[in-house]
């Protein structure tokens, strides 16, 4: 496994925290830093598997108190299957916005593991980095023209799921934002702002546990040199950290109508690294 200081385990757990909530793609930044440090994607397997839990549980953190109520939901939904009353989605909101987040998971999961090959291909083009921050810049440009809805979770429908699901799928791309994807989803289906934000983060912890599903065993398989474990705690502290300041900062800038400075951010960084990929 390559070397890993400390600095660059910082500045990559920066990189994860900002990029995984704030619209800008952290697997994109994540891609371009293993370009510039020379870090070859197997040698940092189970760092970058970390990175993901420290972001999720900045998820947990921000939103106890949204998954304590799902979870109990849970427990009821199963008791009333099991003693015969059905599902019953919309006995309450909360229970709603689970089966919600369970239909938008759908679509995300099915398309990691079948295009799991197609997507990481991507990860070794800086061409397909560069176009996925423009799709991101461009994606993003349109929520924020289009974000007047007004939608809660009470009249959200599952094909709204279902669309937003697949925005969080084409995500796996380098370059392309799943919050930007997952929140362009939301607005362009016509949902509250503050509810779309909402529900792109809460809908990131089944697809960001299953990442860490599929990735974990061959990260394990690539063993830990004692010499990593400090910069990879740190590192994944880090991510956890940023991860908070990133979700606070993305309800007061979605609240403002200014998703749009990020559209601006990615454009530029998408046309700078095909202009340097056309270059070299």
């Amino acid at each position: 496994m390559a070397t890993l200081t400390y600095l660059q385990a910082i500045i990559l757990g920066i990189v994860q925290g900002l990029g995984e909530f704030l619209p800008i793609s952290s697997s994109g930044h994540l891609a371009l830093l293993q370009h510039i440090f020379g870090i070859e994607g197997e040698s940092v397997l189970l760092f970058a598997v970390l990175l993901h839990l420290g972001t999720l549980l900045s998820v947990f953190i921000i939103y106890w108190k949204d998954i304590v109520q799902l979870c109990k939901e849970l427990g009821l939904t199963i008791a009333d299957l099991v003693t015969g009353k059905g599902p019953r989605i919309n006995s309450s909101p909360e229970r709603r916005l689970g089966f919600l987040i369970l239909v938008a998971t759908i679509p995300t999961g099915l398309m990691g593991v079948f295009l799991k090959d197609m997507f990481a291909g991507f990860y070794g083009s800086l061409v397909a980095i560069g176009i996925g921050f423009l799709i991101t810049g461009t994606i993003l440009w349109i929520a924020e023209r289009n974000g007047r809805g007004r939608t809660q979770v009470e009249g959200m429908k599952f094909r709204h799921a279902l669309f937003i699901g697949t925005m969080q799928g084409i995500a796996i791309a380098p370059g392309i934002s799943r919050s930007g994807s997952t929140i362009f989803g939301g607005l362009f289906m016509g949902l509250d702002r503050n509810f779309a934000l909402r529900f792109a983060f809460l809908v990131s912890i089944p697809a960001i546990l299953g990442s860490v599903v599929m990735e974990l065993p061959p990260a394990l398989e690539t063993g830990l040199p004692t010499n990593l474990i400090g910069p990879i705690v740190v590192g994944t502290l880090v991510a956890a950290v940023m991860g908070i300041v990133a979700i606070k900062t993305m309800l007061r800038l979605v609240a403002n109508l200014k998703l749009n400075i990020f559209s601006y951010y990615t454009w530029a960084l998408g046309i700078i690294v095909l202009i340097f990929a056309i270059l070299n």
